[in-house]
């Protein structure tokens, strides 16, 4: 993955290889982490005030299945044309909620252990489909492209997202291994969930949240330990991220 020093504003994830790298850590630790949990505790509460951790492990399934639908389907997926709208973040983040509680609610009975292999193997597969079409053009927000290669990204992050939403479950924490990269997959996939204006002023270094990991749970709206944030479900947005952004992956020609 291209990227400046530390983690300023990123370059293109043109390399799949690297991105990929990132993503099957992410896939890693949420088998990790569900190993850890027994009958009781999948019952426990997540960051997400809807969801508790057997929720999560359902919620997970259905997004790696929806992964591969907006694949098979770019760049005119559901996903695509939600996000040609161009609509306001908020009004994004409460179409997918309602998506997700859909998706959750038809998801066919099972373990939440069940649920967590079917994921692993879904993600995994997805994984394997992605370097043939990596800069193929998978969305576009307002001016903004995402290719394929973008959305890998995106994934990157809402995996190991979902992996700390497991550990603060356990009562334990998670940090990635490489969280700059996790924030690059995150802008060059998210382009309607930017940083605040003051981390992009920055150079893409918030004086509120000089860690990168710190800063990708502050932009998907949750709360960093210590910090005073309100945590909210996942994929949803804080209210105050209005604006368009001109990072992420752009469509050649």
């Amino acid at each position: 993955m291209e990227r400046t020093h530390s983690w300023e504003m990123p370059a293109p994830l043109r390399e799949p290889v690297p991105v990929l790298a990132v993503y099957n850590a992410g896939i890693a630790a949420i088998c990790r982490l569900a190993a850890q949990f027994d009958e009781a505790s999948w019952s426990a509460q997540t960051p997400c005030p809807e969801w508790r951790a057997f929720d999560l492990a359902g919620h997970m399934r259905c997004v790696a299945d929806d992964f591969h639908e907006y694949l098979d389907e770019a760049p005119v997926s559901r996903y695509a044309r939600l996000m040609a709208t161009g609509a306001h973040p908020d009004t994004l983040s409460r179409k997918l909620a309602r998506q997700n509680a859909a998706e959750l609610a038809a998801l066919a009975d099972a373990t939440p252990a069940e649920h967590i292999a079917a994921f692993a193997d879904s993600a995994r597969r997805y994984a394997a489909r992605l370097s043939a079409v990596w800069e193929l053009p998978h969305h576009q927000y307002r001016d903004t492209w995402v290719t394929v290669g973008g959305m890998a990204g995106a994934a990157s992050a809402e995996w190991h997202l979902h992996a700390w939403d497991l550990a603060m479950a356990l009562g334990a924490d998670y940090r990635p291994a490489d969280p700059a990269a996790v924030l690059a997959g995150w802008l060059a996939g998210m382009p309607h969930l930017p940083l605040p204006p003051a981390a992009r002023s920055h150079g893409g270094r918030s004086a509120r949240h000089p860690d990168p990991w710190h800063a990708v749970l502050a932009v998907s709206g949750r709360r960093a330990p210590g910090s005073q944030a309100r945590a909210r479900p996942a994929g949803w947005v804080r209210q105050r991220l209005r604006r368009k952004d001109e990072l992420g992956l752009r469509r050649k020609g």
